[in-house]
């Protein structure tokens, strides 16, 4: 049955069709032959990866394919030492890549257990709670405000029922659901009023309903279908990586193919030229690359666990680097999904409300002075009708005193029962003394004629002391047509067209400022009244005043798009809820620019996909979208060049999340699919979190850059050392275990401290790199290759120096050798410190950086060792080098650095000026 005949049929013709009844439901007999045929209520999860498969995808990179021949080489060598080394460094890359992807697929898990859903169901006449997994097509469920729905229904019988749809539609207003069959084709979702969907919450009312759709059949469903049929992209980092992988093999193999061949033709042993060639070729691969990447990315993921973000894949937060916009939905994720009454009007006058979220703390101010309402007997009254005339609680909870720390101080959490516009009043009162409890004494319902979207009002009758009174609240164009007097100068006055002009007045500037708006108003019953008629009763009303809510901006999020749009990083909203509200929202945080432009969903359907593309960079506010559209608008983005990461909550945003090149989550009130699709989830739901995380994925890949530089600048050195030796004729400056112990001292522990370099101060100040952008881009490439050169040359340049001081032959050999091993050690470990700057050595504390310091001295603890520990001298070849071989070699190993620092400090700096547009850099 599709979903357009399940709106139009009348409830009766829906339980025809589904064969159940309204009084008994189903028998426990049918519902398990339903079950059979229609399979759980469940929403499905795809193929899950078992762990073993988990732990060997780690090892099919091609950098560990490439070292894992490189392995089996230098076995069939003898060099055991290094194998067992490359081995060490494999594994570890893999169980650490293994542990992460397993912990955050583990925690997405336990976030799924505690959103588990229950129903209670009629079957065999009987009521029953069961899991929502549990339930079939035709089972009836009841459902009463608070409830979650638990798949898709059509409402048999609805009692003021109001739903929350936001996490499928992205309005962020509850809307009213009814029992009557609608005549129109091609309804939209958010008004198909008689059907109630999984997962969306019931805020007020109560209902029965027959289920029509269960799992994959029901709207969250089709969504999910769409997500997994949604290309995942690839990241930027492993595009990067395999790129580099495949031109360091090549350059790699080609260099030393020439150093054997250069050194057999001036008369090298063919079998030492090959073991030395071998051994350049394992040396210029950095081994260490995969692991150090890998640590790099798992110390930034646990920082932003810290961070309450929760990483599914390691990699995902270097992407976050190159982001240019996040599209984010606005609904829970720029605002708090909590209604605020911020503004009153009563008597000609408007009044402030200070307060966040649904804590009782606040006050009402009156040109920036508080207003006492024991005082204003016209506040007094406002208040009073707003809590009156409503159904919602607040209510406080405190945390779990056994999950508490010890000296963790106690802090309350407040939340509204019911519906949110209600529970906005019910905020109101509670900041200025006016509570359910507080009137309990003085006031008591007897009669209620509850809100209906054909009124558009909602009255009670109260009794206190002996007499009666109405309290009405509603919208203020309804609500003033019922109203003859107002309160006006605490007196009650005739409601004359003048004055309703002013209230219309300011009504329209409230709803113009994005406000939800509703009028408040009373009157004493008379004792001859019977009360029992609505169009009697909502007469002859006293306006009372006006109140203004909104879903407001969280508090943190203007100031983290502002440090975005310092990035040169364009923020977008993408919304279902109406276009004025979002503009308004968008104005208020900062993310819609004088020029910049909103569209809704009307328009957006109207545009070619060419048409979108043209526009998308000057768009900064979509509203009232479909799933479909954000999807569209993601792509569209994508084809004009920019990375974009997608945060939402709602299912509605989980297709563009999947899509997106960096999909991200809310933990708390993000629904399970959107947590499925993303690649990182937000424990806390703080979109400031987002730049943190920008910031952490910016640090990371300028790190893998940094320990990139130094590596290949020192493979350089190595591979020109001999090289250059080679064709000049001269003996070879290092022999094969030397060039492996140089390879495991050097390309180790100081890579990875470099992996964990704090970043540099202006890193957010910059705009986002190209998603395009080589890995050798901002003359990276020069700077390996400038200081390769001159390590290699400073190097031999000492090697030759002592063989003119202590001979070519014999131990004149050796201790050349010795000074050339020194030098290249030293020049590489110096070296590191000046990669730890894009300008130079001389622009950072060399000491910052306290686990590369370490580093530094444990690397020059093992070159010294295998130099002046005498068992290992003839291992390794060395000698113990005296005072003037030192210098030789300090001298000679400090050139490379400072040389270039000297020219970089004599150079006039360049400010680093980043102006923002929403243009990207190329993809």
């Amino acid at each position: 049955m599709s979903q357009k005949q399940w709106y139009q049929m009348t409830a009766e013709e829906t339980l025809q069709t589904q064969q159940s009844s309204r009084s008994q439901g189903l028998s426990w007999e049918e519902a398990a032959k339903r079950m059979e045929t229609y399979g759980r209520n469940e929403l499905s999860e795809g193929a899950k990866i078992s762990p073993v498969t988990l732990l060997l995808n780690q090892f099919k990179d091609f950098m560990v394919i490439v070292l894992l021949g490189a392995t089996l080489i230098s076995g069939l060598l003898g060099e055991y030492l290094d194998a067992i080394t490359i081995i060490a460094i494999i594994i570890m890359n893999g169980i650490l890549g293994f542990v992460q992807e397993f912990r955050a697929e583990r925690s997405l898990r336990a976030l799924k257990e505690l959103s588990a859903p229950h129903a209670k169901v009629l079957r065999d006449g009987q009521v029953h709670e069961i899991q929502a997994g549990e339930l079939v097509p035709g089972d009836i469920v009841l459902l009463e405000s608070g409830d979650r729905i638990p798949a898709d229904i059509r409402f048999l019988e609805a009692s003021s029922v109001y739903a929350e749809e936001s996490a499928l539609t992205g309005e962020s207003v509850p809307v009213s659901k009814n029992t009557e069959a609608l005549a129109e084709p091609d309804v939209p979702l958010g008004d198909q009023r008689n059907l109630g969907f999984m997962g969306t919450l019931m805020t007020g009312g109560a209902a029965r309903g027959i289920v029509i759709r269960t799992g994959m059949e029901t709207e969250m469903g089709k969504i999910a279908d769409l997500i997994q049929n949604t290309e995942t992209m690839q990241t930027p980092l492993q595009h990067r990586l395999e790129q580099l992988g495949k031109i360091l093999i090549g350059v790699a193999l080609g260099l030393t193919v020439m150093v054997v061949v250069a050194g057999i033709l001036h008369g090298q042993p063919p079998y030492a030229m090959f073991l030395a060639g071998v051994s350049l070729a394992v040396a210029a691969i950095p081994e260490g690359l995969p692991a150090i990447v890998t640590i790099a990315l798992a110390l930034g993921v646990q920082r932003m666990i810290r961070r309450n973000a929760i990483v599914r894949k390691l990699p995902s937060v270097e992407t976050l680097g190159c982001a240019s916009v996040i599209c984010s939905d606005k609904t829970g994720t720029l605002t708090q999904n909590k209604m605020t009454v911020t503004h009153l009007w009563l008597g000609g006058e408007t009044c402030e409300v200070t307060g966040e979220g649904f804590s009782p703390q606040g006050d009402i101010l009156h040109h920036g002075k508080p207003v006492d309402p024991r005082k204003d007997a016209m506040l007094r009254r406002m208040l009073q009708v707003s809590v009156l005339c409503n159904n919602a609680v607040l209510q406080e909870s405190f945390p779990d005193q056994k999950r508490r720390k010890a000296k963790e101080k106690v802090r309350s959490t407040w939340e509204i029962k019911g519906d949110p516009t209600e529970g906005a009043l019910v905020v109101l009162g509670a900041k200025a003394g006016v509570t359910a409890k507080s009137l309990e004494g003085l006031y008591e319902r007897t009669s209620e004629f509850p809100f209906d979207s054909e009124r558009k009002m909602m009255s009670v009758i109260v009794r206190h002391q002996g007499g009666r009174l109405i309290c009405t609240k509603g919208a203020p164009d309804v609500l003033l047509q019922k109203c003859s007097y107002m309160l006006w100068d605490n007196k009650v006055i005739p409601f004359t067209p003048t004055l309703k002009q002013k209230v219309m007045a300011a009504n329209e500037s409230m709803a113009r400022s994005a406000l939800r708006v509703l009028g408040l108003a009373y009157r004493d019953v008379k004792s001859t009244e019977s009360c029992t008629d609505v169009e009697e009763v909502e007469s002859q009303l006293i306006f009372t005043g006006l109140a203004g809510m909104i879903d407001p901006p969280r508090k943190e999020v203007r100031d983290a798009i502002a440090k975005c749009r310092r990035a040169g990083i364009k923020t977008v909203m993408i919304t279902g809820d109406h276009q004025t509200t979002a503009e308004a929202i968008a104005r208020q945080l900062g993310m819609l620019p004088q020029n910049g432009l909103a569209v809704n969903g009307q328009q957006l359907a109207a545009m070619s996909d060419e048409q979108l593309d043209a526009k998308v960079n000057d768009i900064y506010v979509y509203a009232r979208v479909s799933p479909e559209h954000k999807l569209r608008i993601v792509k569209s983005l994508q084809r004009s060049g920019h990375v974009v990461a997608m945060t939402g909550d709602g299912v509605n945003d989980a297709p563009a999340i999947k899509a997106a090149d960096i999909g991200i989550a809310m933990g708390i009130n993000g629904t399970d699919v959107s947590k499925e699709a993303s690649a990182l989830v937000l424990a806390d739901d703080n979109f400031a979190t987002i730049v943190s995380a920008i910031e952490e994925g910016r640090g990371i890949y300028e790190n893998i850059r940094k320990f990139i530089r130094y590596l290949l600048a020192s493979n350089v050195g190595e591979i020109l050392t001999m090289f250059i030796a080679m064709m000049a004729g001269l003996p070879l400056p290092l022999v094969p275990i030397q060039i492996l112990w140089v390879n495991l001292v050097t390309d180790g522990l100081p890579a990875m401290a470099l992996g964990v370099d704090p970043a540099e101060k202006d890193l957010m100040q910059q705009r986002p790199r190209s998603a395009r952008e080589n890995i050798f881009a901002r003359r990276l490439g020069w700077k390996i290759i400038s200081r390769g050169v001159l390590i290699g040359v400073c190097t031999l340049g000492a090697f030759w120096i002592s063989l003119k001081m202590n001979g070519s032959h014999g131990q004149g050999l050796v201790r050349a050798q010795s000074v050339a091993f020194a030098t290249l050690v030293m020049a590489q470990l110096i070296h590191v410190f000046d990669c730890r700057s894009s300008r130079s050595i001389f622009h950072r504390n060399p000491l910052q950086n306290k686990y590369l310091v370490l580093a530094v001295l444990s690397s020059t603890v093992l070159m010294l060792a295998v130099m002046y520990v005498t068992p290992l001298q003839p291992i390794f070849k060395t000698v113990p080098l005296g005072l003037r071989d030192w210098v030789l070699s300090l001298i000679a190993a400090g050139i490379p650095t400072f040389l270039m620092g000297f020219g970089s400090v004599m150079q006039k700096p360049k400010k680093r000026v980043i102006r923002y547009d929403s243009k990207p850099l190329p993809r």
